[in-house]
This record gives C-alpha cells, sequence and structure tokens, in this order.
C-alpha cells in the first residue's frame, strides 16, 4: 500500500530532512510548469518511469530542461533498450499514477525492483524540487538531502551525466 503526503513528510522529518512545500493546480507535464515554477528556487525536475527489454524498472530523475534521449540511455546504464512503463506497473512499483511520478515515489518500492538513476546535474543546485506523491504540490529539499532519501529506502541511486546522450 502505498504511503499519504502526510507519512512522507513524517519520514523526512525522521530523517532530519528539511522540506518545504508549495501547493498548486495539478502539473502534468514539465511544460505546463513553468509559469508556476519560475519563482521556486532550485532546480525543478522532470521524472520519468522506464522499463527495459527484460522488464527491469527505473526511475531517472532530471532537471526539468534536460533532455533525456530513452534511446541512448541504456547504453550509459548498461541494461536493455528503454521505454515507458504502463501506468499499472507505475502504480504496482511506486504507488503513483503518470503525471505524480517523482523522486519521493522510491519509499514505496519496498520490493527494491526500481533502479534510481539521477541527472549529474541535479548535484549542481542547493536545492532540488520534486512532487510529494501528487502533482497537486512540489516539496523542494536539499541536493545532499535527495541522496539522503534515496538511500533511506535502500535504493542507491546511480548518478549519469546526461550531457553524454546528446
Amino acid at each position: 500500500m502505498s504511503i499519504t503526503r502526510n507519512n512522507l513528510f513524517l519520514y523526512l522529518n525522521e530523517l532530519n530532512i528539511q522540506h518545504s512545500t508549495i501547493e498548486h493546480e495539478p502539473i502534468f507535464k514539465v511544460e505546463d510548469s513553468v509559469l508556476l515554477k519560475k519563482n521556486m528556487a532550485g532546480a525543478n525536475t522532470k521524472n520519468l518511469f522506464l522499463k527495459d527489454k527484460k522488464g527491469e524498472l527505473f526511475l531517472v530523475c532530471a532537471v526539468s530542461d534536460t533532455k533525456v534521449n530513452v534511446n541512448k540511455l541504456h547504453h550509459i546504464i548498461g541494461c536493455k533498450r528503454l521505454s515507458f512503463g504502463k501506468p499499472e506497473v507505475l502504480k504496482d512499483a511506486l504507488g503513483v499514477t503518470p503525471g505524480s511520478v517523482t523522486l519521493f515515489s522510491i519509499i514505496n518500492d519496498k520490493n527494491l525492483k526500481v533502479t534510481l538513476v539521477i541527472d549529474k546535474s541535479l548535484m549542481n543546485y542547493d536545492i532540488v524540487n520534486f512532487h510529494p506523491l501528487l502533482n497537486d504540490a512540489t516539496t523542494a529539499i536539499s541536493n545532499k538531502d535527495m541522496i539522503k532519501f534515496a538511500k533511506s529506502t535502500k535504493h542507491e541511486p546511480l548518478i549519469v551525466d546526461f550531457t553524454k546522450l546528446e
């Protein structure tokens, strides 16, 4: 069963991760968030749920304006050819629906079926912004706490330089 936003915030508090959240209209695409998030500090993100030809699952977190070439990414992360995961697989693996894919959803991956892939350029920002399990709010945390959170869920992030995909 997926955890709630409030439970996520309690978990962040337990980890001593500072966080701040703003609520807004639901956002389904990065393009829809540009005006809303232009006054927010830090890196706004795009988050992709992918699967490879063998059925391995991946959560990719990148700076919102990064071009993620899905057709080349498999060469860098060492898997088979990638495609977008189906909504029902997403819901089962990460407990969220399309439009709400987020770094924070790995907290729901109790069986550790999902590999977390993080854009190296996110580490250039002191603050990174993600939806807190639903796309009607955005939560800011530090880049160091992003890694701390991932590791606390037993997900060792694979840091990838997406500029090598261009």
